[in-house]
């Protein structure tokens, strides 16, 4: 299993499963603070581990980074008090 952000890499390595986000590198599962969009990523990828209906499967996640950062922030925000 793999959580990709660069899918073109992910094709070519070719790993039994993995889960594309379409975040920047090294933030593969989501902006800090945002544990809803975290458990969405998480959860996809166990999902996929035992529901893979081939090998070689790549599940594109429809998550925006833009999206997901404006709401990380104001999550952020909102906790620090």
């Amino acid at each position: 299993m793999s959580v990709t952000v660069a899918r073109d890499v992910t094709e070519r390595v070719k790993p039994p499963r993995a889960v594309f986000v379409p975040f920047r590198m090294g933030h593969h599962f989501g902006v800090p603070f945002h544990s809803k969009g975290q458990r969405l990523v998480i959860t996809a990828a166990l999902d996929l581990i035992s529901g893979a209906t081939h090998s070689g499967q790549i599940l594109d996640l429809p998550m925006r980074w833009a999206e997901l950062r404006r709401e990380g922030v104001d999550i952020e925000r909102r906790t620090a008090g």
